[in-house]
């Protein structure tokens, strides 16, 4: 993909999460655009970064995961911070907590002091889904249903740019219709804020429901950075310790690479065949040649 020229954006810190490298809802092009033209002195992986849950299924790895995976160990290799948080679809990779592999630091929470001082508690937050830590095989048949919506949403979006249209997420515009869903994410945020509010912290930073979100409940801030297969979002801080969610797909220069490249990928059948094929990167061998794949 041809970048637009645009200079670098600098962070003292960036948030992503629910990336879903290995399933083919991942908008790998749009985040490689966003880790391209982003530095930050500390990258927080929050969870969900590979689908393990989805490549027991079928097995898919795309050129462009084995880029990103790389672009963040480039990035970790030139000084930047990174620290992963595993989430309920890469938990497996919890069992190595804390351990580092590399400069990536692999913990089961973490705790981050912004430039201003205040303290945020950062996790995935799947521990606070009743679903997933009650009823695995609910949550597994959940997820099923979320990928079909997901593959509704790349076909949608594959059209709109044969037509020239900009991304637009169908998938997330459909989960804020259902009343559940609405329902879910209040009572979601409220138990991580309870959380936060347990261990002392200032505030809290989380990913698992795909919705990017930063507001104030009771005294403390909770955010949210969203994910990359619906709303392509990140949450960042600035040098001067306030925060803001990056809406990447939205932004104009983004849009007009979106509209203006349409990505084949998923076009034709050879191309899925060929990027299912595709090696993983050194770093997640290493580490899967020790995870327990659980059935």
């Amino acid at each position: 993909m041809n970048m637009i020229a645009t200079p670098t954006f600098h962070y003292r810190a960036i948030w992503i999460s629910d990336i879903h490298l290995g399933t083919r809802g991942c908008n790998a092009d749009i985040l490689m655009d966003f880790l391209r033209r982003t530095e930050s002195d500390y990258l927080y992986l929050v969870g969900d970064i590979v689908d393990i849950w989805r490549m027991r299924k079928n097995w898919y790895w795309h050129q462009t995961h084995n880029d990103i995976i790389q672009k963040v160990m480039r990035k970790a290799r030139k000084g930047t911070r990174v620290i992963y948080v595993p989430g309920n679809h890469d938990e497996s990779f919890r069992d190595f907590a804390p351990r580092r592999f590399g400069r990536v630091a692999i913990l089961r929470e973490a705790h981050h002091i912004t430039a201003d001082g205040r303290r945020f508690l950062v996790l995935h937050g799947d521990q606070f889904d009743g679903v997933v830590k009650h009823a695995k095989w609910l949550a597994i048949v959940g997820d099923s249903a979320y990928n079909f919506a997901l593959a509704l949403n790349l076909w949608f979006n594959y059209a709109r740019r044969k037509l020239g249209f900009s991304y637009w997420s169908l998938s997330a515009f459909l989960k804020h219709k259902v009343k559940n869903a609405v329902q879910f994410i209040c009572c979601f945020e409220e138990a991580v804020v309870a959380e936060a509010r347990r261990q002392g912290a200032d505030g809290v930073i989380a990913g698992h429901i795909h919705t990017a979100e930063m507001r104030e409940i009771d005294g403390i801030l909770y955010c949210n950075d969203g994910d990359w297969v619906e709303s392509c979002t990140a949450l960042v801080e600035h040098n001067d310790g306030s925060m803001e969610i990056l809406r990447w797909a939205e932004m104009d220069e983004v849009k007009q690479m979106y509209s203006k490249t349409v990505t084949e990928k998923y076009a034709t059948e050879k191309v899925q065949c060929e990027s299912s094929l595709s090696p993983m990167p050194g770093f997640l061998r290493s580490m899967a040649s020790f995870v327990r794949l659980k059935p």
